[in-house]
């Protein structure tokens, strides 16, 4: 059981300069939600950090009376590990601030801020750097699990292209960790979650894209799923590295254009965009717009904030979510047809099944070289079940646990960034061949494990007592 304290005397000490929300006040019950509505923890108090001086003391302050601590960045994910029961919530999303350097190609970023507002900055300079598919995650939770996104394969995950970073710690200290000062840190924050501190900024290397690429979706009927997967796989591994291509299983609208015939049923989709020039793009796409005989066919020019978007509405905050995930080094034929005889029908009305592509530059980084070690497999699987009625809730739980058990032979670890409340004891998965590294930067960074709500590396010390 979690000591509680109450958070009355930070409140009244003047140290913290955002606000300290507790049970009963105004605006307690909207900060507490996250984005999946299965988490429904109430904290003793949320900490709204204007500042890293709020972040230092709130820290102190939970270390101090021996809090459960929970960390929120944009509050985007499956497990809901950014609130807490009983305990105290550190909250960044006051802290959105992105300042661009147009000339070096970099940008600050605070540890509050969402891909949104990150790209809404650097496109205004036709620049960017590897992101996610949702354009609300927040930046902080992808770049510290890994980061893979529509650039990856061209630039790296997010984590790659991070230059440095302000970290408050289990002390509360700060550290700017880089390359350069407190590497052994750097190297655990690029793929090692939260497990090492609050990162109150993040600085990135940004690229030459967009501000419009050649991208969208080519919508088939589910009978072209088996043969589809076969040609994605060959067509995927031998794609160059600017080729982002995703493969997805999701409900057809029942809306215009779609043809009646077909809505409501379990669609087969190709997600692809190209990081080159439009006509290079469409050029190099060609192929999957000559396979099979699509429902709709809408790869066009666009803008890379539209591509950034295009499933924010689909994954929006307020639903319920249950996620499974499985770095794949192979698609064997044994392997899709298994899949297809297991995903329809679909259950849950927004859920999503799907393969992102690895490979390219994230395949040419050292599995050593950052704390994210999947850098071999070049496919990640993806079950993000979705619905609304909590009465529910075990139905659609189930079905993505059945249909992932059905496939764990392929699967080789799991997407920090995917990991659902029930795959905590999946570290040894998670974190691969640098799990003893990452233990041992946690018995210096965090002995006392402060900072264990997440897919939590436990230090010697925590491991021994249990």
């Amino acid at each position: 059981m979690e000591p509680s304290t109450s958070a009355s005397s930070l409140k009244h000490s003047g140290r913290i300069r955002g606000d300290i929300l507790e049970p009963g006040d105004r605006g307690y019950e909207e900060a507490r939600k996250v984005w999946n509505a299965t988490v429904d923890r109430r904290p003793s108090a949320i900490v709204r950090c204007r500042g890293t001086a709020d972040v230092i003391h709130a820290v102190n302050y939970a270390r101090e009376h021996e809090l459960l601590l929970a960390v929120r960045g944009g509050g985007h994910s499956f497990a809901g590990k950014s609130v807490c029961d009983g305990g105290f919530v550190i909250d960044l999303s006051p802290m959105r601030g992105v300042w661009v350097s147009p000339d070096r190609r970099t940008a600050r970023v605070q540890g509050g801020a969402t891909w949104a507002d990150l790209d809404h900055e650097t496109q205004a300079f036709g620049l960017a750097t590897t992101g996610g598919l949702i354009s609300h995650t927040g930046v902080a939770g992808l770049t510290l699990g890994g980061g893979i996104g529509w650039l990856s394969r061209k630039h790296g995950l997010a984590c790659d292209n991070l230059l440095s970073a302000d970290v408050v710690t289990a002390a509360g200290e700060l550290v700017h960790a880089s390359n350069e000062e407190a590497a052994d840190l750097f190297w655990g924050l690029r793929g090692g979650g939260g497990n090492f501190g609050v990162v109150t900024s993040f600085e990135f290397r940004l690229h030459p894209v967009g501000p419009e690429l050649f991208g969208g979706l080519i919508i088939h009927p589910f009978e072209a799923a088996a043969e589809g997967l076969r040609f994605y796989r060959d067509f995927a591994l031998n794609a160059p590295d600017e080729v982002a291509c995703y493969v997805m299983f999701a409900r057809i609208p029942s809306v215009a254009p779609f043809p009646e015939e077909h809505q409501g049923r379990t669609g087969f989709i190709f997600a692809a965009s190209y990081a080159g020039p439009v006509s290079d793009g469409e050029e190099v796409l060609a192929p999957l717009r000559a396979f099979g005989r699509p429902i709709l066919d809408a790869l066009q020019p666009t803008r890379y904030t539209t591509l950034q978007q295009a499933f924010d509405e689909p994954q929006k905050p307020g639903n319920r979510w249950y996620g499974k995930s499985g770095f794949w080094n192979e698609m064997t034929d044994a392997a899709i047809d298994t899949l297809v005889r297991g995903v329809d029908p679909l259950s849950g009305p927004m859920t999503m099944v799907f393969f992102e592509p690895m490979g390219g530059a994230v395949g040419r980084v050292p599995v050593h070289a950052t704390a994210f070690p999947h850098r071999i497999a070049p496919f990640n699987f993806g079950i993000t079940a979705g619905w609304t009625d909590p009465a529910e809730d075990a139905e659609h739980m189930a079905w993505a646990r059945e249909f992932h058990a059905s496939l764990s032979s392929y699967d080789q670890g799991v997407y920090v960034n995917y990991a659902d409340e029930d795959e905590s004891g999946r570290t040894d998965a998670a974190y691969g061949a640098n799990y003893n590294r990452l233990v041992e930067l946690k018995n210096c960074w965090d002995p006392h494990n402060l900072f264990r709500m997440n897919m939590n590396v436990a230090p010697t010390a925590t491991a021994d007592e249990r």
